[in-house]
């Protein structure tokens, strides 16, 4: 039901059962089975228990995915706190990112050492590398959990997706807001 090729040599897919497979690179434990083995057939991720995902996005040697509950869990590479769980410790099975208080994910893009996500509200929040302003929050530091996107007054976001050293944005009114490099 949905598929994504990761940037760190890996795909993903959520099948119709809500399970999530990866196959491909997995020096940073991007596959999400435990383990930090490459493999050429998929390999079930392991979700928290009683949970099924929703989407899933590949990023530079990690992934993250949406669960059917909202929560939003990533795992693999987090050299600048990509994974988005208040720390820089690289995980090979899914840990829950930080969301703000009674928010939930819509949808997430994982880009290169930084992820988004657009939430329930509207709202758009970033973390991890923050080079050239790429978090949208009007700094280049680096965070390790999610900061809001200084988004234009009044509006919300539809969609977002993570580049490079950029991210892009649909608004609500369906202009396009983009920041960083």
């Amino acid at each position: 039901t949905s598929v994504s090729a990761g940037v760190g040599w890996h795909s993903c897919a959520v099948l119709d059962d809500g399970s999530l497979y990866c196959w491909g690179k997995n020096n940073f434990g991007q596959l999400g089975d435990g383990t930090a083995t490459s493999r050429s057939t998929p390999v079930q991720v392991s979700l928290p228990s009683g949970r099924t995902a929703d989407s899933v996005s590949g990023g530079t040697g990690y992934t993250c995915a949406i669960l059917d509950d909202g929560s939003l869990y990533c795992w693999g590479y987090n050299s600048n706190g990509q994974l988005g769980d208040g720390t820089t410790t690289t995980s090979s099975t899914p840990v829950a990112v930080s969301l703000p208080s009674n928010r939930t994910a819509v949808s997430v893009s994982a880009g290169d050492y930084h992820t988004c996500a657009l939430l329930d509200d509207g709202s758009a929040y970033c973390w991890g590398n923050g080079w050239h302003g790429r978090l949208g929050n009007g700094s280049s530091a680096q965070s390790t959990t999610p900061v809001a996107v200084s988004l234009p007054s009044g509006r919300t976001a539809v969609s977002v997706s993570a580049g490079d050293w950029h991210t892009c944005a649909v608004l609500d009114n369906g202009s396009v807001y983009c920041w960083g490099d």
